[in-house]
């Protein structure tokens, strides 16, 4: 677990949960840290289970459900706030498992808003199966950051079946950009270029997101 930014203070805090692929220090994440730091907004980047024991492959669903639950309740300890006043995201399955649990149709998580940095709409190849039965459920601010070549979600697509959220939708789309947010040579980004616009917008739309209640 990495805590950053002021642990005190401020009216709102990130939970950023990583990719299956991949860590707490995966550039986006680390990126979108550092800006909410400079913001003045905390954020916590956690390990699921199988990347603390050291294994590639996810837990099964009800773990990583489980895990994700623990992490916000865990940040909101750490900055003394309600979950009321944590967006809960992150990268690809991290995001995804923010935003089933913030739906659960029994025991929703409360939160701010949702933070989907490259949300894994369907599996590469599979544009059948996607994975929004829970977007009716979603009620709170999301924002969608995603590359124009994401293999896991169609832009066109994603948009489509965004419209089903009842809360108010985001998109910030990463010209060239696949889904580790990498654009094409062609066009004269970087993957530093890319992730550093993703942290840009993903803080803005954090520090913009209402004033929360008490």
């Amino acid at each position: 677990m990495v805590l950053d930014g002021p642990r005190r203070g401020a009216d709102r805090a990130v939970l950023l949960a990583h990719g299956a692929g991949a860590d707490l220090d995966a550039p986006p994440l680390a990126a979108t840290a550092a800006a909410l730091a400079e913001a003045g907004i905390p954020s916590m980047r956690f390990r699921y289970p199988y990347r603390a024991a050291g294994r590639r492959t996810p837990d099964r669903p009800a773990v990583l459900l489980e895990a994700t639950r623990a992490a916000a309740a865990d940040l909101a300890r750490k900055v003394r706030l309600p979950s009321e006043r944590l967006v809960l995201g992150g990268r690809s399955m991290g995001g995804r498992y923010c935003s089933l649990v913030a739906a659960d149709p029994t025991d929703p998580v409360a939160c701010l808003g949702l933070l989907l940095l490259g949300y894994p709409l369907h599996p590469a190849g599979r544009p059948e199966k996607r994975r929004v039965e829970h977007f009716p459920r979603i009620d709170v601010p999301v924002l969608f950051v995603s590359g124009t070549r994401d293999a896991l979600a169609d832009r066109e697509l994603l948009e489509r079946e965004a419209a089903a959220v009842p809360g108010p939708v985001t998109f910030h789309w990463l010209e060239t950009a696949d889904h580790g947010f990498r654009p094409l040579k062609a066009s004269g980004l970087t993957l530093d270029d890319t992730v550093a616009d993703a942290a840009a917008a993903a803080t803005a739309w954090v520090a913009s997101l209402p004033t929360p209640g008490p």
